[in-house]
């Protein structure tokens, strides 16, 4: 309450009119008291100075009588009459001169010509004037009276009442209006402050909770026993402030609901591997998913508010963006990201509103999707012609047997031969390619166990050695120190084995070696098959272990390769949960590292 301007407004405004209406009524009240005392001292002199009139005319009776024979009359008189009236009587000759004196010995008293209340009695016959006393030093109200006529004045008869009586029942009377208007002024003040402060502490309660509600505590409730206007919206306000904190709480459940329905859209948008970009019509990036950054080539979380085509200079989406905001709707669009050579898939949605306020842009990476289709693409090929060569070669043979070289003992059995030959080149291709599919399609449950790498390398050593023996090529098995067991399926990790040494000694010359090392690596397992053959140009590492590709595929389909032995390699290295990888030299051998798990 002591803090509050208004408080102080209003209590010193209406104080500071309380002691100005008390004071003007104070000096108002005494300046008529004085009037009013001064009016009556004046009637009673007037009156009593006709009085003394009537009886002094006859001391002017005989102008000639001698003034110390007057005086010896009315000295007496005018000191009895004083006495018995209470009043100084004053006789004066038309020339000044005090003829008697109720209060002093007349002879003592100088010429009384010009004394003020004398000469206005000349002029009007009656005069009254409040003065000091020049020859006894006291304050009276005088009152004159002229006897005779203006142009010939016979004297003057003056009364005179001490003052001092009156002035005491004037400051008297001051005194006690002082502490009236005093007392009534405290009053009033308490008054006023009682006034002022029920007026002022509803306000200053309401006050309190305004800025309360302010700083955000909306649950806020006033009590105000006024049944007045501040009552009327104390009650207003409080019903503001229970529906203030309903909607409130209804915001904050709103907010929450809606935080949360942002925090999993963002979840959503986030772990999308598609990219998702909102735009408005000015074409300021709104939102970017992370995903949506390496699509369009931009930092994704500093994209918001800049400008698409400033993040992104890629024409197509310009050009998609700017019909979409136009309210046409494009098709599906491709385009290339230049630095990654990324192959992108754009389908752009305006957001309600015509005109489109905006837009969401999705973005999917299909180089994979591409890459396959290609890779179908050439599969079919490869497939369709691998197929082709071996059936197309058993046909001529068969028709030409048919034809009637059945019958020629020189030719028939060589023709038998060559069909049996592509037959079982036909088998061998047919047998990897359900091999190759039943690895990839998962459809059977690999259990992998703990498999002993020397008695693997041993199988697929004695099943070559026979083959590399013929060819001149030296099978060489250099084994570890200690005995390496590594998680992988038995059939697997031999198929895996028997193709890159069968790989080997197909494109090692006679005289070459093939070594089988193995040794540990931490947790894994480190499996390498090295050739002297003739290797495998570097631009062409990166491709051997797609299906069908060959190097050389005339010397390839020579050996009676199928095109497919690594692609199975790589296949079976990853169901072990391993890599593989080439090291080659053209023309000094090549080298194939296998990393597996151990046990």
């Amino acid at each position: 309450m002591w803090s509050s301007r208004l408080f102080w407004r209003l209590f010193l405004s209406y104080s500071a009119l309380t002691v100005a209406a008390a004071v003007a009524f104070a000096v108002v009240f005494q300046g008529r008291q004085r009037e009013a005392v001064e009016i009556e001292v004046q009637e009673r002199l007037r009156d009593e100075a006709i009085v003394v009139q009537s009886l002094a005319e006859a001391a002017w009776e005989s102008p000639d009588a001698p003034v110390e024979e007057l005086r010896a009359v009315w000295q007496p008189k005018l000191e009895a009459l004083g006495m018995q009236i209470g009043t100084r009587l004053t006789l004066i000759q038309a020339d000044g001169t005090v003829l008697a004196d109720s209060a002093t010995d007349a002879r003592l008293l100088e010429n009384h010509r010009d004394r003020p209340e004398i000469q206005l009695a000349i002029e009007t016959g009656v005069a009254f004037k409040h003065r000091s006393s020049q020859s006894i030093h006291e304050e009276f109200e005088y009152c004159a009276v002229r006897v005779g006529s203006k142009e010939s004045p016979r004297g003057f008869v003056r009364i005179a009442l001490p003052w001092t009586p009156f002035e005491t029942r004037l400051k008297a009377t001051a005194r006690f209006v002082a502490g009236t208007t005093t007392i009534v002024t405290m009053l009033a003040l308490l008054a006023t402050y009682w006034m002022a402060r029920r007026l002022v502490g509803p306000l200053e309660t309401l006050t309190h909770a305004a800025q309360a509600i302010a700083a955000g505590d909306v649950s806020q409730e006033v009590r105000v026993p006024n049944r007045d206007e501040i009552g009327m919206l104390a009650a207003a306000f409080n019903t503001m402030s229970n529906e203030l904190t309903r909607r409130w709480e209804q915001l904050q459940s709103n907010r929450r609901e809606r935080d949360e329905n942002s925090e999993l859209m963002e979840t959503v948008l986030g772990s999308m591997i598609e990219g998702v970009v909102v735009i408005d019509a000015r074409q300021r990036i709104l939102y970017a998913n992370p995903a949506a950054g390496p699509l369009l080539d931009f930092p994704s979380f500093r994209a918001t508010g800049r400008s698409l085509f400033e993040a992104a200079r890629h024409p197509r989406v310009q050009k998609v963006v700017e019909e979409v905001l136009a309210g046409r709707v494009p098709e599906r669009v491709e385009y290339e990201v230049p630095r990654t050579n990324a192959i992108v898939a754009l389908i752009a949605s305006p957001l309600p509103g015509e005109p489109p306020p905006g837009a969401v842009l999705v973005l999917h990476d299909v180089s994979h999707l591409r890459r396959l289709e290609n890779l179908r693409r050439e599969f079919v090929s490869n497939v369709s012609h691998e197929l082709k060569t071996p059936l197309t070669t058993i046909q001529a043979y068969t028709e030409t047997l048919i034809d009637g070289a059945v019958d020629d003992p020189n030719i028939n059995r060589k023709f038998l031969e060559r069909i049996d030959e592509q037959a079982e080149r036909l088998h061998r291709l047919i047998l990897d390619l359900l091999s190759l599919a039943r690895i990839e399609s998962a459809e059977e449950a690999y259990e992998l166990m703990p498999i002993t790498v020397a008695e693997t390398v041993r199988v697929c050593i004695d099943e070559h050695q026979a083959v590399a023996a013929s060819k001149g090529v030296s099978l060489i098995v250099e084994p570890p120190t200690e005995e390496i067991v590594v998680w992988a399926d038995e059939e697997g990790l031999l198929t895996v084995l028997n193709n890159l040494v069968d790989n080997a000694i197909k494109y090692t010359a006679s005289g070459g070696r093939v070594t089988v090392r193995w040794r540990p690596d931490e947790r894994r397992a480190v499996i390498e098959v090295e050739d002297t053959g003739i290797g495998i140009p570097k631009q062409h590492q990166s491709r051997v272990f797609e299906r069908f590709f060959r190097v050389d595929k005339a010397r390839s389909r020579e050996l009676g390769g199928t095109g497919l032995g690594l692609s199975i390699v790589k296949h079976w290295v990853q169901v072990f949960g391993g890599t593989v990888e080439v090291i080659s030299e053209l023309g000094r051998g090549t080298k194939f590292v296998i990393r597996v798990p151990r046990r």
